[in-house]
This record gives C-alpha cells, sequence and structure tokens, in this order.
C-alpha cells in the first residue's frame, strides 16, 4: 500500500485550547474528535487539553462533561479514561480583548505542568467552536494577550456571512494572526470521499482522462437530508440552506472538483493555488435562471418562525465555471431539509459515447463519488443484457472505501485536527478561495433572490427544480 507521508511532523508537545468548550458543538464532534486522533496514536506524545467557555466551572466538574461526550460519541468511552481526564483542565470567565477570565492563568499553569515532562516548547492550538460573532473578538485577545505569537488557530464555518462580511471578519483577524496561522475548517474537505477525488483523477488514468468537458455533460453534488430544522430553529431561521451549505461546504466541494492538476499533492500552496484559481473561475450566479429556493410546507408552524417567513430550507443551483476545462459544463448543487433521503454525492454525467450504438442508449454512463460515512466510488455503466437478444441494461459497479486492503477510516473532524497539529493547511480553506465563493454566491443575497416554493416534507423539493439538469435528470430521486 503506498501512503502519503506528509512533509510537516507531529510537535513533541501540544496544548489544545478550545473556546466554546460547553458548547454543543464542542460534545457532539470536537472533543470525540481529539479522542479519536489520540486513540490512533496521531497526538504529541505530551498534550493537554484546556477547555475554555464563560461559565465557572471546577477542572472536575468539565472533566465530567468532557467524559460524558466521550460515552455519548460512535467510539465510545475509552479503557483508559481516567489516563484522557487527567490531561484536561477548564479556564472559564470566557475571553475577549478587555477580559482574558482565567484562561492566561491556567496556561500558565498547564505549561509549567508540561515542562516536568519535556524540554520541548508546546505548540498551542486554539480551536473556535463559537459563534461567527465572538471569531473577531477571540482573535483580538490572542493579541492584546500575548497568545497569537506561534500558535495555530481553527475557526469554524461560517467565516463570514456575506463578501462584505468575510471582508471585514478576514481584515480584523489578520491584524493578529498570519494567513499561514489561519485554519478555516470546512469539515466538507476532510471527508474520505472527497479526498478520493484526487487519488481517482490523478492516479488513474480512466478517470483522469474523462475529468473535462470533453468527456463529461454535467456534475452534479447533491446533499439531500432528511432531518428537521425545529431545534436549530434560531440558527436556521438567521441563516437558511442556502447560505448554510452552498457557499462553503458545496462550493469548495466544487472546487476540488473542478481544480486544476495541481503541481504536487505534497504542497499545500500547490493545492491551496488550484483550488482558489477554481473558486475564482466561478461565474456569479443568475437568481432567476439557475436558482430554486424551497420551503417545506409547515416550517411556518414551527415555533419560532415568523408566519410570513420567507427563509429558504432548500436550494437548488446550476453553476458556471469559467475555464478552459469546463466552459458550458453545468455544475448542479443542491440541498435541503425534509427531503426524501439523506446522502452525500458527487455525480459526473458522461456524455453518450461515439459509434454504432450511440442512437440505442438512453441512459448515461456515470462517475459517482459517495463522500458520506467512509466514502464509496460507484461506477454507472451499460453492459448487454443477458439472453439471445442484443439489448442493453444499465449497472452500477460499486468500491466501498472501507474495503480497500489496510484501510481505516478517519473521521473529518480528526483528519482536520491531526492536519492542524502537523501544520498541513492543504485541507482548509484560504481567504482568496472564500473570496471568490463569496463573490459568486454574492447576486442570491441581494434583490434578485427568488421567493422560496413550497415543497412537500419527504419529497426532492419543489418540482421547478427539475429543469436545472434538462435535459439529464438529477440522479438521487429519479
Amino acid at each position: 500500500m503506498t501512503t502519503y507521508e506528509s512533509p510537516q511532523s507531529l510537535p513533541e508537545a501540544a496544548i489544545v485550547v478550545l473556546y466554546g468548550a460547553t458548547g454543543d458543538l464542542a460534545s457532539r464532534m470536537v472533543l470525540p474528535a481529539i479522542d479519536e486522533v489520540r486513540r490512533r496514536g496521531l497526538m504529541p506524545a505530551h498534550w493537554r487539553l484546556v477547555g475554555c467557555s464563560t461559565g465557572r466551572l471546577d477542572d472536575d466538574a468539565f472533566r465530567d462533561r468532557v467524559a460524558a461526550a466521550l460515552e455519548g460519541s460512535e467510539q465510545g468511552t475509552p479503557d483508559d479514561v481516567d489516563e484522557v481526564l487527567g490531561r484536561v483542565r477548564y479556564a472559564g470567565g470566557g475571553f475577549s480583548a478587555e477580559d482574558p477570565g482565567d484562561l492566561p492563568g491556567v496556561l500558565n499553569e498547564v505549561r509549567e505542568d508540561l515542562a516536568g515532562e519535556t524540554d520541548a516548547e508546546p505548540l498551542v492550538l486554539h480551536f473556535l467552536a463559537v459563534p461567527p460573532g465572538a471569531f473577531a473578538p477571540i482573535a483580538r485577545g490572542l493579541g492584546a494577550h500575548g497568545l497569537a505569537e506561534g500558535a495555530r488557530v481553527v475557526f469554524e464555518k461560517p467565516y463570514g456571512t456575506s463578501l462584505e462580511s468575510f471582508v471585514e471578519l478576514d481584515g480584523a483577524v489578520k491584524e493578529v494572526l498570519d494567513e499561514e496561522q489561519i485554519f478555516r475548517i470546512d469539515h466538507f474537505l476532510g471527508k474520505e470521499g472527497v479526498q478520493t477525488i484526487y487519488v481517482m483523477r490523478f492516479a488513474n488514468q480512466l478517470f483522469g482522462s474523462e475529468w473535462s468537458r470533453a468527456s463529461v455533460e454535467q456534475v452534479q453534488i447533491d446533499v439531500p437530508e432528511d432531518l428537521d430544522v425545529a431545534n436549530r430553529i434560531g440558527f436556521y431561521e438567521a441563516t437558511g440552506a442556502a447560505l448554510d451549505m452552498i457557499v462553503t461546504h458545496l462550493f469548495q466541494v466544487a472546487g476540488q472538483v473542478a481544480m486544476e492538476p495541481p503541481r504536487s499533492l505534497r504542497e499545500p500552496a500547490a493545492i491551496h493555488q488550484a483550488r482558489e484559481d477554481a473558486l475564482r473561475s466561478f461565474r456569479p450566479l443568475e437568481p432567476a435562471e439557475d436558482v430554486v429556493l424551497g420551503q417545506f410546507e409547515g416550517y411556518r408552524d414551527i415555533e419560532g418562525v415568523a408566519p410570513d417567513s420567507e427563509q429558504d430550507t432548500y436550494v437548488a443551483v446550476r453553476l458556471w465555471v469559467d475555464s478552459e476545462r469546463w466552459r458550458g459544463v453545468p455544475f448542479l448543487l443542491r440541498t435541503g431539509k425534509r427531503m426524501a433521503a439523506k446522502a452525500q454525492r458527487i455525480t459526473l454525467v458522461l456524455g453518450p459515447p461515439y459509434g454504432p450504438l450511440d442512437p440505442e442508449l438512453d441512459t448515461p454512463n456515470s462517475i459517482q463519488i459517495d463522500f458520506s460515512g467512509s466514502g464509496e466510488v460507484r461506477l454507472g455503466i451499460t453492459v448487454k443484457t443477458p439472453g439471445p437478444d442484443l439489448t442493453y441494461s444499465s449497472g452500477t459497479a460499486v468500491l466501498d472505501l472501507d474495503d480497500v486492503p489496510g484501510g481505516e477510516p478517519i473521521s473529518p473532524y480528526a483528519s482536520l485536527i491531526h492536519d492542524v497539529l502537523l501544520g498541513d493547511r492543504s485541507l482548509f480553506t484560504t481567504a482568496e478561495a472564500l473570496q471568490g465563493a463569496f463573490t459568486a454566491f454574492a447576486p442570491l443575497q441581494g434583490d434578485a433572490r427568488p421567493a422560496p416554493l413550497p415543497y412537500v416534507p419527504g419529497s426532492w423539493g419543489p418540482e421547478e427544480a427539475r429543469r436545472l439538469p434538462a435535459p439529464h435528470e438529477w440522479f438521487l430521486g429519479q
């Protein structure tokens, strides 16, 4: 098995400072991911976790919360949980430029504790699992209290909610941090299926030779969800499906598909450049022609939703990539809540074959990458129907990435936290890439935004969205 060796190496010691440590994101995603990194032997030999939040807790009370988060995770409670909890501290009182709370004092104590184990200066990793409004105040606090130099800082999404707010936020953050210190996380880029695009395309002539408008008629990136939004209604009323998913997750995955071959997959700067170039080639959306918004029936009956709410719970867009490779090929992006199924799939719809069978075939071949879970590759092909007559059938060949010999899938958050520890920014978004994404998305935030159309819960969304992939159909939900 050929393995990829990162040019970076783990530091000997590290301190992870988790802001928003008592919140939902920390308990559901970040704390289990940190433990997954540790279980796999991918943490530095000497490490500590410091939780930071506004509430006043002692160390033992916070350790109880960490234990509960690990118990409720997919991995469950580790056998050595007591040893893990012994590395955990808590700093209450919040953190800002005006008031650092307990954090500086706790960090000094943790540094002294680590000094008894190793002479190595610990890397400090600040993970901001907080609402976006806290990003700039915490960044300013890092500068004001001398905690920025040499540190790495992870920002959750959304990193800005519009082109203007993104520029303002990034300017404030860069008053304190260099670009190399900033890790803007988008966990879709950490998914095994999304990462496998690199190897499928660049290590296999079968796929690499087809990866352009010469063979591909359209690209579909489809992330339907069957979940409700009642437990996140405050967030959803302020954000909606398009802002929550398109400008961040699905645009980033589209950039991964559309990018030109980088000069190297071992150089983060080369990968960033290729992905940035792709995102900058995204044509600004034409809302009237290329966007369909939806709202599931019953949304306005949810407590906390205005009776005349025009918020979208569904969005489908037709994106055009103005590069030589993809000119004229539509990228169809779709996501929504209360839909018929839950899935995460990239589909390259291939053009008809040249030759005598072209007029007789009605189902296009396809290359499909399922990026939920451990990932899956599907090839939609045409074969002869068994029997005496020359007739044709469509079939699907499937490779589950979990079945690849020697493979052991890693969760997206764990993969990305490990990359931060290494200093590998390959799978993190850059300022230039986000500026390209927000520029393409901006028309949908203006006066041309279409009104959301109603759709029945458990369906595939508004019927109007069927026109976007024509003359083909959405591969999911046919």
